[in-house]
């Protein structure tokens, strides 16, 4: 257990470490309860550091023995790690550890997952293993010796002697302790091959549970979509002889990029037709090109200290969205993604967890594994490209690999490649790293003698520690429409520099419908007056597919605020604009699912908020469920021939083709499912040959209220595996009524199949809860006590689980004195949980505070 009053780290006060490490050679006698940690690890001064003083990181292990060249010694330990006197120069350090893995629930450092041993070492993790620097900027080559009764044991690196009960493993590649991992247990594995574009012949595996080496082939195929992809596109070839993936069970993350050994959550690894969605595949197909991706953006370049954290997830997940637009539809990506940032990012920045890209401080690294971090990180790279073109991004990142090649680095390092390369100040550029918050950017037009000009004004609420904020560099892409819906201006890119800034556009014949932020160039929220005529126009016209889906999705959200403020009827405006797209057979039956999809009781809470206005759950619920309704009503007519036309007779493929219209016919299966009472949700239940339709009707037929019958059998035929068992989970409490939402979420952890050790089904119920927006602010605050009481009973367990799902209190102060009263209370008694842990205590402190 972590102590729950511990010190403020600051990113200014970094010194470098005081010894680095040659060679690290490691020997694993592994018992369930008694494994064993030999370490030999070969130090020497740092010439660049001032401080000698020998600590290394160490916690809840059992010293058995030490020595310094060979001499055993008796070093000073304490709850964080070791102190002992070492010679000047170079010197090897010897220690024999005991940890008892079977009893590690927090799975950090190395623990067992169902009978298998793996670890978790990112971000602190290795010093629950041995003692060691544990730190992003030491960086070593390791060998490693796994001693144990196990078929399968693993390691980093190239494969090195192989024997009864032992195998041998080592990384030529300098690494942090965080990328070290290995994996024993009874395993069987998907073997693959790739060829590099230098002729390396690479062995690729996929390791499983027995029984689930059916479902590795769409990893496999995405892992080498990914090699191949990465060397065309950024010229990174693989550089071991051996790429090994493992599917856990019992997992914090969705997976981990250790050198050469991935570990992965199974949900983002196993899929079939039968038991995974199309968003499944497309998920696992990101996860693993995210994972691979890690290798040069990670791995062979890593972070100086973990203030730096941004540097490798923001870049990486930048590469995987790239990499996801050119295996399937760059815009529907890029919605996809915006939709994301906006629900999770701009939420977190509007709040008390809002902190920098960069943060300056921070008590316990893993809160800060966030969507700013990651999200915002990728926007920020997703801008720099933007800004200094694609020829511009290339020698950038070129020059990067170059220098920076088996570094420890920092942003400034990163802003610096791209200032050397071309040419650009980026000085005001990092702000953005340095400044939280989601800037608001408004504009005003004027229109005169054939000049259109833009008035653009940027500002920055305040945040948390963070008042004053300078402007930013924000990239604008703007295009101009004719009255006629042609395009009058080809895209532009707008660099605004100032506070207020004017652009002007000369030589029009006629007043312009601008179409402003296109493909979503900068992550800001704009502000503008508009008038629904003029979003319908924009939905119509506009060529850019953002900004086309984000007309229809203002018009949606401008009408619901009415039905929520006024009680106006559903909008006759948005309904016909929205029958018109669906109909549109030159769009991507992808993009036309989208425009069927509804702003989210969280996002309409917002702007209410944003407005002035206090939100009411219940009302938001009650307007989108009369919209909904309204559009079944409005699209009768032409639902059941959408759902006909894009009913898939081939064999399933997850690939965007099939995806997008399997999205368009459940959509449409939706809007039948309101007039039809479910009906023929039933029948497509019982004929599907695959999750996704499945899944659909199995939704559809809950939203029906039609769902009693299905729920069982759809245990009945999934009881056996773990990961549908969790979407049966999930999806009865996602569409329960509000007023039964905590009742059915308590009703299904007192269910023999639920597990709270298990953080893919802890996820999926209570999670699951606080998805149902209006049941989990539900008037009673039924919702909000249960899920203190649950995160109470886990944070003993595992309190990186648990400090991360205690975000979803983070919205409080935009509610009613009421509601903020119920949440108050839930934060207050957890805090005032004895024992409570590190990363709880700081997560509810920081909420709390607001």
């Amino acid at each position: 257990m972590k102590d729950a009053a511990p010190q403020t780290i600051y990113l200014d006060q970094y010194t470098p470490p005081p010894f680095l490490v040659d060679k690290v050679h490691l020997t694993f006698r592994l018992e369930p309860e008694k494994t064993r940690v030999v370490s030999k690890i070969e130090f020497r001064p740092n010439p660049v550091s001032r401080n000698r003083e020998f600590f290394l990181n160490g916690e809840d292990l059992t010293l058995i023995r030490a020595a310094v060249n060979g001499e055993a010694i008796t070093p000073e330990i304490d709850e964080h790690g070791l102190r002992c006197a070492v010679p000047e120069g170079p010197f090897t350090f010897e220690a024999e550890v005991e940890i008892n893995p079977a009893d590690n629930t927090a799975l950090e450092g190395l623990y067992m997952s169902s009978g298998m041993y793996c670890t978790q070492c990112e971000a602190e993790g290795f010093r629950k293993i041995t003692y060691y620097p544990d730190r992003p900027d030491v960086m070593a080559p390791f060998d490693v010796r796994i001693e144990g009764p196990h078929p399968v044991l693993l390691s980093n690196g190239n494969p090195g002697k192989i024997g009864d009960g032992f195998a041998e493993w080592h990384d030529p590649w300098p690494k942090p302790a965080y990328l070290f991992a290995l994996v024993a247990g009874e395993l069987v594995n998907h073997p693959g091959r790739f060829t590099t574009k230098s002729g390396r012949d690479v062995e690729l595996n996929i390791w499983v549970r027995p029984g689930d080496e059916g479902k590795c082939a769409w990893g496999m195929e995405s892992l080498i979509a990914s090699m191949k992809w990465d060397e065309e596109v950024y010229g990174r070839e693989y550089d071991l002889d051996l790429f090994n993936i493992v599917a856990v069970d019992d997992f914090n993350m969705g997976a981990m990029e250790n050198k050469g050994l991935n570990i992965f959550n199974s949900s983002c690894v196993l899929a079939s037709p039968e038991t995974s969605t199309d968003a499944n595949f497309e998920r696992i197909e990101a996860i693993i090109a995210h994972e691979y991706f890690h290798n040069w953006t990670g791995n062979r370049i890593t972070c100086r200290d973990w203030f730096q954290l941004c540097l490798k997830e923001g870049l990486t997940v930048f590469r995987d969205a790239e990499f996801t637009s050119d295996m399937r539809s760059e815009p529907v990506k890029r919605i996809s993604d915006v939709i994301a940032l906006r629900a999770r990012q701009f939420r977190e920045d509007n709040g008390p967890l809002a902190h920098p890209v960069r943060p300056q401080s921070f008590v316990e690294i893993n809160n800060f594994y966030t969507a700013t971090i990651y999200e915002k990180g990728a926007e920020l790279i997703r801008m720099l490209k933007i800004l200094v073109g694609d020829a511009g991004y290339k020698a950038a990142l070129d020059l990067y690999f170059k220098r920076h090649d088996g570094d420890a680095a920092t942003i400034e390092d990163w802003l610096q490649v791209f200032e050397d390369a071309t040419g650009r100040d980026l000085g005001q550029f990092k702000r953005w790293y340095e400044d939280a918050g989601t800037p608001r950017l408004t504009v005003r037009e004027r229109w005169q003698n054939g000049t259109f000009t833009l008035d653009f004004a940027q500002h920055t609420p305040p945040t948390p520690g963070q008042t004053d904020k300078p402007p930013r560099v924000i990239p604008i892409a703007v295009g101009l429409l004719g009255p006629d819906g042609d395009e009058m201006q080809a895209t532009q890119v707008l660099e605004m520099t100032q506070e207020q800034q004017s652009f002007s556009f000369e030589g029009l014949g006629a007043r312009p419908v601008p179409s402003i932020l296109r493909g979503f160039s900068a992550p800001v929220i704009l502000e503008r007056d508009t008038s629904d005529a003029e979003r319908a126009f924009l939905l119509a016209h506009d060529t850019d597919p953002f900004n086309k889906w984000e007309a229809g999705r203002a018009l949606a959200r401008a009408g619901l605020m009415r039905m929520m403020r006024d009680g106006a009827p559903a909008d006759q405006a948005f309904l016909d604009a929205v029958r018109a797209m669906i109909q549109d057979k030159t769009l991507d039956p992808a993009f036309r699912a989208l425009a069927l999809s509804l702003p989210s009781q969280d996002d309409l809470a917002q702007a209410l908020h944003d407005a002035g206005d206090t939100p009411d759950p219940q009302a938001i619920w009650q307007a989108l469920e009369t919209l909904r309704q309204a559009m079944a009503e409005k699209m009768q007519d032409i639902a059941p021939g959408l759902y006909a036309e894009f009913q898939i007779t081939e064999p399933y493929r997850p690939d965007a083709a099939q995806s997008g219209a399997r999205a368009l016919a459940n959509a449409a299966l939706g809007l039948i499912t309101r007039l039809d009472g479910g009906a023929l949700a039933q029948t497509q239940y019982d004929m599907a040959d695959n999750m996704t339709q499945q899944l659909a009707a199995y939704s559809c037929l809950l939203q029906a209220d039609k769902g009693e019958t299905a729920t069982q059998a759809f245990y009945n035929q999934w009881s056996h595996d773990r990961l549908v068992l969790d979407k049966w989970f999930m999806l009865q409490i996602v569409h329960a009524a509000p007023e039964q939402a905590a009742e059915v979420t308590d009703r299904l952890t007192r269910h023999p199949d639920f597990s709270m050790k298990n953080p893919n089904r802890f996820r999926a119920t209570l999670g699951a809860l606080t998805m149902n927006a209006a049941g989990f602010h539900h008037a009673s605050g039924r919702g909000y006590a249960l899920l203190a009481d649950w995160l109470i009973r886990l944070d003993p367990l595992n309190p990186q689980t648990t400090a991360r799902m205690c975000s979803a209190f983070e919205t409080w102060h935009r509610y009613d004195a009421g509601r903020q009263a119920q949440i108050k209370a839930e934060l207050d008694r957890i805090l005032a949980t004895p024992g409570l842990s590190r990363d709880t205590t700081e997560m509810v402190s920081r909420i709390r505070g607001a």
